[in-house]
């Protein structure tokens, strides 16, 4: 399921492009270039999984003896993550010096906690929970000043908006992606909430599944509404008629 969103995702970002303003172009291409990232490596997750884990007769899973390679899944994070922040940034009322100081920032931020994260995501048994504790706390630093920016640092910028209906958008969608980004770090703990064996791992990887439809694919349909609205009300002002995707 999460394959075939993010597919069908990036299929109608693309194809809606034609569609939108020149200058909103870059923030919906990435959009859609996010979604096609995560669909490659949500190809290369699915394998993995396959490979390493087998339904037993009554219902569980067991280990195979290959081991799981959830990497896949922090690399897909490294690149997308920062790809997210940026797409929003784009969409917004920000002169071009501070639209690169704001991705720039945003984005070494959002790679810094991914990396952060990544040592403690291997840590699953028991005896090891305090050390995903420690890259849990470190991670949540660059989290917490992300959360910030978006709903602080860039209100001036969201409230500068002429048109309430786009402000109302870019605020749903700063919204939207902290919301679905507080799900990760609560999945992250599932191992000290006392789950563990082959059942963390299916919670865990069903937890961030979600937490990615809602925040690459929600988010992103989000963004594609702005540019629609700010691409409208350019025409609108301009005289031109505008050409839509049907």
């Amino acid at each position: 399921f999460s394959l075939a969103t993010m597919m069908a995702t990036t299929i109608f970002c693309w194809m809606s492009v034609r569609s939108c303003a020149q200058r909103y172009k870059s923030a919906l291409i990435i959009t859609g270039l996010v979604t096609f990232i995560a669909a490659y490596h949500y190809m290369r997750i699915f394998n993995s999984w396959t490979e390493a884990y087998a339904w037993t007769a009554e219902g569980t899973l067991e280990l195979t003896g290959k081991p799981f390679n959830d990497a896949y899944r922090y690399m897909d994070w490294l690149l997308t993550v920062p790809l997210l922040l940026i797409e929003i940034i784009l969409v917004m009322k920000l002169d071009p010096a501070e639209t690169v100081s704001k991705s720039v920032t945003l984005g070494l931020s959002s790679a810094l906690m991914i990396i952060l994260g990544y040592p403690g995501e291997t840590m699953l048994d028991a005896a090891h929970l305090s050390g995903r504790w420690f890259w849990w706390v470190c991670a949540m630093v660059p989290f917490l000043y992300i959360v910030q920016t978006l709903l602080v640092g860039l209100s001036a910028a969201t409230d500068s908006e002429s048109d309430p209906k786009i402000a109302s958008l870019i605020k749903k969608a700063q919204v939207a992606t902290v919301i679905s980004w507080c799900t990760y770090p609560v999945v992250y703990v599932f191992p000290m909430l006392g789950i563990q064996g082959s059942n963390v791992v299916v919670f865990i990887q069903l937890g961030y599944s979600i937490s990615d439809i809602i925040s690459k694919c929600g988010v992103g349909l989000l963004v594609y509404n702005i540019t629609m609205a700010k691409t409208a009300a350019i025409y609108s002002a301009s005289g031109e008629k505008q050409s839509l995707l049907a």
